[in-house]
């Protein structure tokens, strides 16, 4: 798909290319990186790629210039904000928003914040700028709002009004920083996003894979190495549970999902309930700090986990201490950083575990960057 910003931005470095040059080469620099695992020969499945225009979530930075609202990405090496009336990358759900989002800034940034400095009196600013983060649910667009400011009522007012005036936008939400929790303004259905066949809720500002299409492909594959391996089976880094709820459509399993953030894996714990779903179980525990030991990880017959882009070597050096009557019949291992999961596979190796397959999934199109699963038998 032609994209006029595709010369400046930095979101989209190969898009340039023609798309059959792009997906060999995105395959070529994969396998580079994975030449560094320790085994003599390495099985790759067939490349998944996942189509443009199918970003159901993005994050846009804005600011107010010369009373304008400038919204859109930055450009390529730099801090610069290319004004984008619309992304390739998207959906045409979200691109359909975006002018919406763009008026919805204009007005906030029109209103004056009322400010305190020590020993002075309040002063009234304009907001110059923040980030907004867009999500597709399957029932609506949700909208998180970033900027460090606090809401007045005329704010809320302005908020309120032009969601009401809006089909499309579900629920906007505001925080002022990246890692505290967003406080919904408006929700007028709560979002949700449809997961083997099972509603989930979604709480404001959640982690969601990028893509519908790699979320599906992601899971196609981990059912796929499962095979018909069933029993106790461990989530780790199980996020709203995309795996664990396509794991316990077979009733034969006992999900054990983890994840260190109490306040997603209460939506998780409420979708879980209210689907009346039995066989998921789901702990709050932080896995780099604390993972689960041998004694822990005695009696499950497999274990996917997904970790972030930093790996799951605290998790893997306890999988690999596991003596090899106790060790689960597979390993599932799903990851957006192919140069971590390096690190990950030769841990496992080291201790006796046999690498069978490995397969690539771009669903972040036109980026330097593949998510990959892999699977291990004991």
């Amino acid at each position: 798909m032609s994209c006029p910003y595709a010369d400046i931005c930095g979101g989209c470095v190969s898009r340039q290319r023609p798309q059959d040059e792009y997906q060999k080469n995105k395959e070529k620099s994969f396998c580079q990186v994975l030449a560094q695992i320790k085994t003599e020969h390495l099985n790759f499945g067939k490349p998944i790629f996942v189509a443009d225009g199918t970003r159901r979530r993005a994050s846009m930075a804005f600011l107010r210039k010369k009373g304008k609202i400038i919204l859109g990405f930055n450009e390529a090496a730099s801090k610069n904000i290319i004004d984008c009336e619309t992304c390739a990358l998207l959906t045409s759900g979200l691109n359909d928003v975006l002018p919406f989002i763009r008026n919805l800034l204009g007005e906030i940034c029109a209103i004056p914040f009322t400010t305190k400095k020590k020993g002075k009196k309040a002063v009234q600013t304009l907001l110059e700028g923040g980030d907004v983060w867009l999500c597709e649910a399957d029932n609506g667009i949700d909208i998180v709002l970033e900027f460090d400011a606090e809401l007045e009522l005329e704010h809320r007012m302005v908020i309120f009004e032009q969601a009401q005036a809006s089909e499309k936008v579900i629920r906007i939400s505001h925080r002022r920083k990246a890692d505290i929790d967003a406080e919904p303004i408006v929700e007028k259905t709560a979002p949700y996003i449809k997961i083997a066949d099972t509603f989930v809720y979604i709480p404001a500002g959640t982690f969601l894979q990028p893509s519908k299409e790699g979320e599906q492909a992601l899971v196609s594959l981990v059912l796929k190495y499962l095979g018909e391996t069933n029993g106790k089976i461990a989530d780790l880094f199980c996020g709203v549970g995309t795996f664990s709820y396509p794991l316990a459509r077979n009733t034969k399993n006992k999900i054990i999902a983890i994840d260190s953030s109490e306040r997603l894996l209460d939506g998780f714990r409420r979708s879980v309930n209210k689907n009346m779903i039995s066989n998921i179980e789901i702990i709050t525990k932080n896995l780099f700090k604390y993972p689960l030991d041998v004694k822990e990880l005695q009696g499950f017959s497999a274990v996917v986990f997904d970790p972030p882009r930093a790996g799951a070597a605290a998790q893997v050096a306890e999988l690999a201490s596991l003596p090899q009557n106790e060790r689960p019949e597979k390993i599932i291992a799903v990851s957006c950083n192919p140069g971590t999961f390096v690190n990950d596979a030769n841990k496992l190796l080291e201790s006796g575990y046999k690498l069978i397959e490995v397969t690539m999934v771009d669903q972040f199109v036109y980026s330097n960057h593949s998510e990959l699963v892999a699977l291990f038998t004991k």
